[in-house]
């Protein structure tokens, strides 16, 4: 538990930090089109794009299995009820130093399985064991039914002028995000014209000629191009701050401003960006970096700040590491020093393994060797800052940091930060525009293809605004929800320019919160549970019963949850079942391993999601996160299963009832799921779940659904959060997670207090 006593100091203070790959929130609009895709590379090894097959069919569903017979649950013994309202009682405050010893307990009690074999990854004897023991601890995290893993990003209908594959799909960090790099034609892209040029890409990436060789197919059918890119969004930052936070409402508006030493292009190539080469001693301890002497700090004028140097690089994580900044569990156990200064072992930043050789030279120095460091330069934790720029704006370092300072405003809005990368961000007006345009200092103009990029905000409240504004040229392409297909079709654009938009490796989970503690958003009354008190506390003792919560998970119809945005026809498309995506890494050699006291060997080749598979099915968890048949670990309803619902829940009665609570259908466990009540997708989509739930469990779990709406109130209640007891519900779906680097431990770290932990504030314990 090395990270919590600076965690609760943090808590006394209350200080709100949130900076972008990571924490991704769940759209509450309309489908959009996703950037990232399955076919870019799925190890960690190599930058070359991988060959893909066509993703596999799922497979047709049969009628689900009627319920098993349960026995009579023991009489429970007398008790008084409250039936006063919850959320008149418990409002929205709560101690928390109190709630800290528990979220302690809890975490300590409810994954020590999960934190006994995570802890079994650092004695590996290569990268594939390594893979190997990651996958048998996430196998183990789900056996404690802590959340449901449910869809990712795209897999849904989409029509647009952007040229497929001229954005970077790497499938971990930011650079997804830099969308200077697409190339837009004037005219909506044909559905044959859009799957040629994405067959294409698969022909020549690695080859450094595909965008130009787009280019030149698209001209030779007609089309023209321009010089913008116009696209929607549905949530505005919170801070411009960018090495402040890991949401990717955050990062993802950020990332074309800054660049760091190497990106990944539109091939998924990884090349130097502010660096122009690097080494690694003998030990892989030290990696030494040269960089570019041609690079300028401008302000959002466009007026030159300062010049970039090697020191800015160590300007940027000292204030990541000075402002909290949820990505800084990142290099624990990475970088020398960080554990320490983060921690507040030491006060000395020269005490941490990053130093400025000369103006020009920078030099990492790391715990141990770290295969998958190189990945980690497309995220934010290796970004620079430009020390001149921040200490004008009132910023300070060490000791000394103060972001409430009446003279500290650097990151306040888009004119208090400095920018050092292809665009600077001229106009943002909030639920409405942000407007970016190129900067006329960047040391590599010829990179960009657009020069301006203006997003417009959707909340989603207009079922066919996006379809509406791409088909008009407002925006130029979108995702298709289940009104705008059949709107789409009746035009008679549906054959003629929709495609299947690609999957990435984003992953959307339904979060159970088992130290509950407020009934209304953090910051407001709204979002009231109607939970009297009595149901209240019941629920709290029902999630913190591990086969509650697998029946709960079981329960949890994943397919008729995302037809709802998607349409019934697509609905099996995105759905995702682990955490990690099945094919995220596999075995470049043959690994035994010890599975339940069996030594157990996986050839080479063997993916993640198989692993996985194997433990759970020792296990006897009844999930299927790997299908043979289908050949995958995406594109069907692994978890769905109202038997095992049944059976767990009839454990879980006994066990409740010797507690004095009685569960039946006079009193059924009542659940809150808020969901967004101002589109008909989400009214829809909270149905799906309150009938799926409902039925699965036979009447013995309600669930209340909790209206959010707007926005505000639908984010506030969960993704806004900042520590576990703000956390305004029991089962939430608001958010999900997004590599930052190409290991498995990107995913699993958020579950690891000592290491990146953000996800766990999902779960009722601990802060981001």
């Amino acid at each position: 538990m090395k990270k919590t006593t600076k965690l609760f100091a943090l808590l006394l203070a209350i200080v709100m930090v949130v900076s972008a790959c990571g924490n991704q929130p769940n759209p509450t609009t309309a489908p959009t089109e996703a950037p990232k895709t399955t076919d870019a590379p799925k190890t960690t090894d190599a930058p070359q794009p991988a060959e893909t097959t066509a993703a596999p069919q799922p497979a047709e569903t049969t009628a689900a299995p009627q319920p098993v017979e349960t026995t009579e649950a023991p009489k429970p013994v007398e008790r008084e009820v409250d039936n006063r309202l919850a959320a008149e009682v418990y409002g929205n405050k709560y101690d928390p130093a109190d709630w800290f010893d528990e979220s302690e307990k809890f975490y300590e009690e409810i994954l020590s399985d999960f934190l006994a074999e995570y802890a079994k990854v650092k004695d590996a004897k290569s990268l594939s064991e390594r893979y190997a023991l990651q996958a048998i601890a996430e196998a183990t995290l789900y056996a404690s039914a802590m959340f449901i893993p449910l869809t990712t990003k795209g897999g849904n209908y989409r029509l647009g002028r952007n040229v497929p594959k001229t954005i970077n799909t790497t499938l971990w960090g930011s650079n997804e995000y830099r969308y200077q790099t697409v190339v837009i034609t004037n005219e909506i892209i044909a559905a044959d014209d859009y799957n040629y040029l994405k067959a294409l890409w698969g022909e020549l990436a690695g080859t450094g000629t595909y965008v130009a060789e787009a280019k030149k197919y698209l001209e030779g059918k007609g089309y023209t191009f321009k010089d913008s890119y116009s696209l929607g969004y549905s949530d505005d930052p919170d801070t411009w701050d960018f090495l402040s936070s890991s949401r990717a409402a955050v990062g993802e508006p950020l990332s074309p401003t800054i660049d760091g030493l190497y990106i990944y292009n539109e091939e998924n190539m990884q090349v130097p960006a502010i660096a122009t080469s690097y080494t690694v001693s003998d030990d892989k301890l030290t990696y030494t970096f040269k960089l570019r002497d041609d690079v300028d700090w401008v302000d959002s004028q466009g007026r030159v700040v300062s010049h970039l140097t090697a020191d800015d690089f160590l300007a940027g994580l000292n204030h990541l590491l000075d402002c909290q900044s949820s990505p800084r569990g990142l290099l624990v156990g990475v970088l020398v020093g960080v554990e320490d200064y983060i921690n507040g072992v030491t006060t000395d930043f020269e005490d941490v393994g990053i130093k400025a050789l000369d103006d020009y030279t920078l030099e990492y120095t790391l715990e141990q060797d770290v295969p998958y460091f190189m990945s980690m330069m497309a995220y934010n934790i290796f970004l620079p800052m430009s020390r001149t720029y921040y200490t004008a704006q009132g910023g300070k370092f060490g000791a000394e940091y103060d972001p409430s300072a009446a003279d500290y405003t650097y990151g306040k809005d888009p004119d208090h930060i400095a920018y050092c990368g292809p665009m600077i961000i001229t106009n943002w007006t909030e639920k409405n525009t942000i407007v970016y345009k190129a900067n006329e200092s960047y040391y590599a103009p010829e990179t960009l293809n657009v020069h301006t990029i203006t997003w417009m905000f959707n909340d989603g409240s207009d079922k066919l605004k996006a379809y509406n504004d791409t088909i008009a040229g407002t925006i130029d392409a979108c995702g298709l929800n289940a009104d705008a297909v059949e709107t789409c079709k009746a035009d008679g654009n549906f054959d003629k320019y929709v495609t299947l938009s690609d999957t990435d490796s984003t992953t959307y989970c339904g979060w159970l919160n088992v130290n509950r503690k407020i009934y209304t958003n953090f910051n407001s009354n709204a979002v009231a549970s109607p939970k009297t008190v009595t149901e209240a506390d019941d629920a709290v003792a029902a999630m913190q019963n591990v086969h509650f919560r697998r029946a709960l998970i079981a329960a949890f119809d994943h397919a008729t949850y995302n037809a709802q945005s998607v349409g019934e026809e697509l609905k099996f498309n995105a759905l995702r079942n682990s955490y990690t995506p099945a094919t995220f890494v596999s075995l470049s050699e043959d690994v035994t391993v010890d599975i339940n006291g069996t030594p157990t060997t996986f050839k080479a080749g063997t993916f993640y999601g198989q692993i996985m598979q194997a433990v759970l099915d020792a296990n006897n968890i009844k999930i299927t996160v790997w299908n043979a048949e289908l050949g995958a670990g995406d594109g069907y309803d692994g978890w769905y299963n109202p038997e095992y619902c049944m059976e767990e829940l009839a454990i879980a009665i006994e066990e409740l009832a010797a507690q004095g609570i009685p569960v039946d259908k006079d009193h059924p466990i009542c659940i809150d799921y808020p969901y967004v009540s101002f589109t008909t997708t989400g009214q829809n989509r909270g149905a799906a779940v309150k009938q799926s739930i409902e039925a699965a469990s036979q009447g013995l779990i309600k669930i209340n659904l909790v209206a959010c709406e707007n926005t505000d109130d639908y984010y506030n209640m969960s993704y806004y959060t900042t520590y576990g007891y703000e956390q305004n519900t029991d089962l939430n779906t608001s958010s999900g997670w997004g590599p930052d680097y190409g290991d498995p431990q990107t995913y699993l770290a958020t579950m690891v207090i000592d290491e990146d932990g953000y996800m766990l504030a999902n779960l009722g314990m601990f802060g981001q």
